[in-house]
């Protein structure tokens, strides 16, 4: 099928013109196995800019899509700008129209609500989160889950066109991993009902922050040390992370990830019988000098002589 082809059909789809599913689905489907196809955008012709915005999607599917492009995705009461890869869910319940403003790349797939029910004990699509929850399901993706994203949906296209006989139950475990992740993003923009950027952001610090521990053995290393190192992960500048940790903790960067060494220190120097230098080392200090100077000025107690006076205090 064209282009020209799909783009009329998904718009007699959309409207109720059509209800002719064929011409998308691949030949040979299985009966029970649903409707499901993937498409990549870059097989497709391109609207132009002048043309009127274009129902996104055929509305008789529900469709994921994987945008590369900026674009407008409009709602009846709110236009969302898409200007990085992102991951878009699309029901037949919420129509939207879709204005590219440049060349699109990207893939998508579509299917039916059967396709992922084919026995009783199949998903109720619309009682998963990423369609049931209030909003926009519209994801802005980060270069690893960008990566891991377009992973999933080449792994589609690869398997779509072999003749294995389950083809269908592997095509829908990749399915519902696109809809994983997009709820896991949904849950992450969810945090915070009241979208409070700063709040997220503490949020995601103090995730991250956690995340470096507990530490196992003396070989484990704490990964981000400083200030600028998770500023750099959170794709942030370091003064702008620091002031919003202030505002929501009253505490900077520094003195939240001190905190928390701090008392990884104490539990490793109390239930461990790491030396000193070990402990130092998998916290991340340069040497025992600069350990020791840190915990005797956050707790007024040298290393040894915490350890000595946490085993004398729980001999006793």
């Amino acid at each position: 099928m064209n282009a020209t082809s799909l783009e009329e059909l998904c718009y007699r789809l959309s409207t109720g013109s059509s209800t002719d599913l064929s011409a998308l689905l691949p030949t040979g489907i299985q009966q029970e196995a649903g409707h499901f196809n993937v498409f990549n955008l870059n097989d497709f012709a391109q609207p132009a800019r002048e043309k009127p915005a274009l129902p996104y999607a055929c509305r008789a599917f529900y469709k994921i899509s994987l945008l590369i492009g900026r674009s407008q995705a409009r709602y009846a009461d709110d236009t969302v700008e898409v200007t990085q890869p992102t991951l878009i869910f699309s029901t037949p319940k919420v129509p939207f129209h879709w204005l590219p403003q440049e060349r699109q790349s990207g893939q998508f797939c579509v299917f039916t609500a059967e396709f992922l029910q084919p026995t009783k004990s199949g998903v109720l699509l619309d009682e998963l989160p990423i369609f049931k929850a209030p909003g926009y399901p519209i994801y802005s993706l980060s270069e690893t889950d960008y990566l891991h994203v377009k992973g999933i949906f080449e792994q589609i296209h690869a398997e779509i066109a072999t003749d294995y006989v389950y083809k269908y139950d592997l095509l829908r475990t990749y399915t519902l991993q696109l809809i994983h992740i997009g709820q896991k993003l949904q849950a992450n923009t969810a945090l915070h009902p009241n979208h409070n950027a700063s709040v997220r952001m503490t949020s995601l610090f103090v995730e991250l922050l956690e995340r470096q521990f507990p530490l196992e053995t003396p070989q484990q290393h704490i990964r981000l040390r400083t200030a600028i190192d998770y500023a750099d992960h959170l794709a942030v500048h370091v003064n702008h992370l620091n002031k919003v940790l202030k505002e929501t903790t009253g505490l900077t960067t520094t003195d939240l990830i001190a905190g928390r060494i701090v008392q990884e220190a104490k539990v490793l120097l109390i239930q461990t019988d790491w030396t000193i230098a070990e402990i130092a080392d998998c916290l991340g200090f340069a040497d025992v000098a600069h350990f020791a100077k840190f915990f005797k000025r956050e707790t007024a107690f040298a290393p040894g002589a915490f350890r000595v006076q946490a085993n004398s205090l729980n001999y006793t």
